[in-house]
């Protein structure tokens, strides 16, 4: 059973490099079902006793996840589409937004070697190939096929002190306070702050516990879109986690690299991620504020551009399976650097939450309202018709209602 479930992911990762790039709203291209083919799996896996006993009693992990959702967009745009955003960016349609399928094996002392592998496939994963933009941003190759791999790292744990955690890959980034993947987060829709950081970085990461309230970690990688080429120097990045209490987590991360064609210091992008959440029982509070800059090597003069952002996150569980959460934020993209337009942003995001579990399996269902607003001189919604050919309407405003459907199996 064992070597029919790595042949299974074999072959479903051979097979994913060479289908051609759809976008996935509302049905099934063939990237999706061969994701769906590892999650599912997941479930006829839980069904073989001898295979199950083997990874409870060891390091090893196997699971999946499907995300459905359909968003009502009361400014009905033609094209179907959220402006400035870059997950669930459909509308008024039904969206597959995510559908994963993954193993992992841990590090411990007893086995100091671990991986992670996984495939994904959904509306959420289109955002991560950038666009072309001269002297910025140009993609890897067969970045269209490679955006479908969500893990595919090796690590070590070193008998260094503490314990030195050394891992080489695909991993998840260490930057911001949310995941790609809305079952982590507290609300549904993710802020205006994680869709312009990232999500996923390619390199070499080593994090070593200072002691039990301390932990640090350096990075070593490709740049700040992991699927983006435009030199061969690397960037790095830093991150401390201070635990003083039980409850308070304060997280400071860093990245400093080159991400244009011109890679002199003077042009090197530095970006800050501040996080400070506070737990205690049933209830979960948290704020989170980045700032980025770079000096524009395209541009005539080499002005320096700027953007920041800030989130407030508060989290309830009432009672039994039943939640809400709350989230207000702002995004100020001052010289259009990140979003592509000059524009301060300003969004506030409630949600109702129901979490059904039957042993392994977890569904989780949500319905959640936002209201965003955009200013600035590129401001501004899709809505309504289109004015001409390729020109939709703007409109500063937008209500959003969201219902989303989430599946996960977790071993």
């Amino acid at each position: 059973m064992q070597d029919l479930f790595h042949l299974t992911i074999r072959l479903t990762a051979s097979s994913t490099r060479h289908s051609p790039n759809k976008r996935v709203s509302g049905r099934l291209g063939r990237p999706v079902w061969e994701a769906v083919c590892v999650a599912m799996f997941s479930i006829f896996l839980e069904a073989s006793p001898g295979f199950s006993e083997e990874l409870s009693a060891s390091d090893w992990h196997y699971g999946g996840s499907i995300d459905l959702s359909y968003a009502v967009d009361f400014n009905f745009p033609e094209n179907n589409l959220w402006r400035s955003k870059t997950t669930t960016p459909g509308v008024n349609e039904p969206a597959l937004n995510m559908v994963v399928g993954y193993v992992r094996k841990d590090v411990s002392v007893q086995s100091r070697w671990g991986l992670e592998f996984g495939l994904q496939e959904g509306n959420d994963t289109e955002g991560l190939v950038p666009p072309t933009i001269t002297g910025r941003d140009r993609p890897i190759d067969h970045a269209t096929q490679l955006k479908h791999f969500s893990r595919a790292n090796v690590s070590y744990l070193a008998p260094v002190g503490n314990g030195l955690t050394v891992t080489a890959g695909l991993f998840n980034s260490y930057i911001g306070y949310q995941s790609i993947y809305s079952r982590y987060n507290l609300n549904y829709t993710r802020s205006y702050m994680a869709d312009n950081a990232p999500y996923f970085v390619f390199g070499l990461a080593a994090t070593y516990p200072v002691n039990e309230t301390t932990q640090v970690g350096f990075y070593i990688i490709n740049g700040y879109n992991y699927l983006s080429h435009i030199n061969n120097q690397p960037s790095y990045g830093t991150q401390v986690v201070w635990k003083p209490t039980t409850r308070l987590t304060m997280t400071e991360n860093l990245y400093y690299g080159p991400d244009q064609s011109h890679t002199a210091l003077e042009f090197w992008r530095f970006f800050s991620d501040s996080i400070v959440e506070w737990k205690e029982g049933p209830l979960t509070l948290a704020a989170s504020y980045d700032i980025g800059t770079e000096n524009a090597a395209e541009q005539t003069g080499h002005p320096r551009t700027f953007w920041t952002a800030g989130a407030l996150y508060a989290h309830w569980n009432v009672t039994g399976p039943w939640s809400v959460a709350l989230r207000p934020e702002f995004y100020w993209d001052r010289n259009g650097r990140i979003t592509g337009s000059e524009q301060f942003i300003k969004a506030i995001t409630s949600t109702l939450e129901y979490r059904w579990c039957i042993g392994l399996h977890t569904l989780l269902g949500r319905l959640e309202h936002r209201y965003d607003e955009s200013s600035g001189a590129g401001g501004g919604f899709f809505t309504g018709d289109f004015i001409s050919p390729g020109r939709i309407g703007l409109t500063p405003g937008q209500h959003l209602v969201l219902f989303s459907l989430m599946w996960f199996l977790d071993h």
